[in-house]
C-alpha cells in the first residue's frame, strides 16, 4: 500500500463544502463517502475527508471541536505549479463561499507567491507556488 495522508475537516455542512472543495479541483471519491463524509482526493497521495460535525465528534473522546473561525488549528499548505494557479485556487474559493488574504512571508514574490485561503468552516490552507530556479543575487 503506498503512503497518503488523509486530512480529516469537521465541516458544518457537508454538501456545501463538498461543492466548495469540488470547485477547488479535489475529486469526490464516492467509495469512501456517506451521508457522514465526503472523501475528496487532491491526488493519490492526499485525501481530505470532510465530516459532518456529530460523526467527527466520535474521534475526540470527549474534547471539543475548534471553531475556526476564531481560531487556528492548523495550516495546511499546497504546491502548486504556477502563481496564475495559486491565484485561481484563491479566487475560485472566494467564489464559493470562502475567503482569503496575502501573508507576508518575508521573500520575494518572484521567489515564493501564496496567499492564505478560508473555506466556508474556516479551515486554513495555503496554496503556494515556489521558484525552482530562484536564485538570490549576492
Amino acid at each position: 500500500m503506498s503512503k497518503q495522508i488523509y486530512i480529516n475537516l469537521p465541516v458544518k455542512n457537508l454538501d456545501k463544502s463538498t461543492k466548495f472543495y469540488s470547485a477547488l479541483g479535489f475529486t469526490k471519491n464516492s467509495d469512501f463517502s456517506d451521508e457522514n463524509a465526503s472523501a475528496l482526493m487532491w491526488s493519490n497521495e492526499i485525501v481530505v475527508m470532510l465530516l459532518k460535525h456529530d460523526f467527527y465528534k466520535n474521534f475526540l473522546k470527549g474534547k471539543d471541536i475548534s471553531d475556526t473561525v476564531q481560531t487556528s488549528a492548523v495550516l495546511l499548505a499546497l504546491t502548486l505549479d504556477s502563481k496564475e494557479e495559486v491565484q485561481n485556487f484563491a479566487d475560485t474559493a472566494k467564489q464559493n463561499g470562502g475567503d482569503y488574504f496575502k501573508a507576508d512571508y518575508s521573500v520575494p514574490e518572484e521567489m515564493m507567491f501564496g496567499y492564505e485561503v478560508l473555506d466556508p468552516d474556516g479551515n486554513q490552507w495555503e496554496p503556494v507556488w515556489m521558484n525552482p530556479d530562484f536564485s538570490p543575487e549576492s
